[in-house]
């Protein structure tokens, strides 16, 4: 299964897709004001899409008693249906569990218009290969697919570089995002898409939030098993990261397009800059804590901006770790120019009075 030509174009060419998180009030329900305020902040950054239903909008979005998952996705794509954009808008929606839940939330993000699902492996760790293969061909079956490959650090696991070849052959998969935060794997899953007869097919995007920019800026030369050389690159970002300095990040991704473009060797500036956006990271990701406060910290940063009215998420654990919020500070005070935030107060009275009277 495919996308339209257009989305299929955008998602080839590269963009920037922010991880989008879940606007809850001070009782831990949906602030459906606010959600769709986030989703605009995107828009109106330049953003080339949006992922609802993944990791940042918090997988309890699920459970039965919360059963929040389809009112998310929907108030999204309403958002991106109020008022003409004007160009392509990638809707991602992530789908999770076994293989009957994983299909019906395909089935839901289909007629809600998404273009494309981002498929979880989270919470299937004791499943075979194989089966995680039969499972991404029956989820294709319905909707265009979009590969995850999630660090185990929070709830993926390690796959080998023969499940990303068969993988990459599935017919309905259009792109992969790599986020193991680990140099070897990631290198496995473009070297088993280049070895794919779909190669030209599928678009690669970083989800290593600890060296988005080096991702972003590396050609990857490859010798396929035939003896052909191949060269690939990451063309995008799908990311958590991205939830926040979005228009910065939109920035970033159109000035790495031009380096890349004009064949001329890059300013060693960027490697400095790639190392300052990972410490922001690390900041908003609480890596000191094993990442116990990353969403909290994308949370506190949009909190920050205006954009959301608190930090809470369903569970109620799921909070700063002590001294993040210093640590947010510090990479507020170290590298001013990576944030966005004379964007959002230049707009965010416009885009609250619109939604308001929307």
């Amino acid at each position: 299964m495919q996308p339209s030509k257009d989305i299929h174009k955008l998602l080839l060419e590269g963009t920037v897709i922010p991880a989008h998180p879940l606007a809850l009030d001070a009782n831990r329900q949906l602030d459906e004001f606010r959600q769709k305020l986030l989703t605009r902040y995107y828009i109106e950054s330049g953003a080339g899409g949006v992922a609802v239903g993944v990791h940042t909008t918090q997988f309890e979005i699920r459970d039965p008693e919360i059963n929040l998952y389809e009112k998310v996705l929907a108030l999204a794509s309403e958002e991106i249906e109020r008022k003409p954009i004007g160009r392509p808008f990638i809707r991602v929606a992530g789908v999770s569990g076994g293989t009957e839940q994983a299909v019906n939330e395909a089935k839901i993000a289909r007629d809600l218009g998404y273009d494309i699902v981002l498929v979880s492996m989270n919470g299937l760790k004791d499943w075979s290969e194989s089966e995680l293969l039969k499972r991404a061909e029956k989820i294709g079956e319905h909707i265009p697919l979009f590969g995850f490959y999630l660090q185990p650090s929070v709830g993926g696991r390690v796959l080998t570089e023969d499940f990303w070849k068969q993988f990459a052959n599935i017919p309905g998969v259009n792109a992969i995002k790599i986020a193991p935060f680990n140099r070897y794997q990631s290198l496995e899953v473009i070297r088993a898409v280049c070895n794919s007869d779909r190669n030209e097919e599928i678009a690669i995007y970083t989800g290593n939030d600890d060296n988005i920019l080096n991702d972003l800026l590396t050609t990857y030369r490859i010798k396929k098993d035939t003896g052909e050389v191949v060269e690939k690159e990451i063309v995008g970002g799908l990311l958590g990261h991205w939830a926040v300095w979005t228009q910065k990040a939109v920035e970033l991704l159109k000035e790495v397009k031009k380096v890349k473009a004009s064949g001329q060797a890059f300013d060693k500036e960027l490697l400095t800059r790639n190392i300052n956006i990972t410490d922001s990271n690390s900041a908003f990701f609480d890596t000191k804590n094993a990442f116990r406060g990353c969403i909290a910290g994308i949370h506190e940063v949009l909190k920050r901006q205006g954009l959301l009215e608190g930090i809470w998420c369903l569970n109620p654990e799921e909070t700063l770790s002590p001294g993040q919020s210093e640590e947010i500070s510090r990479v507020y005070r170290d590298y001013p120019e990576l944030n966005d935030d004379d964007f959002i107060k230049a707009n965010i009275e416009t885009w609250i009075s619109e939604i308001k009277q929307s």
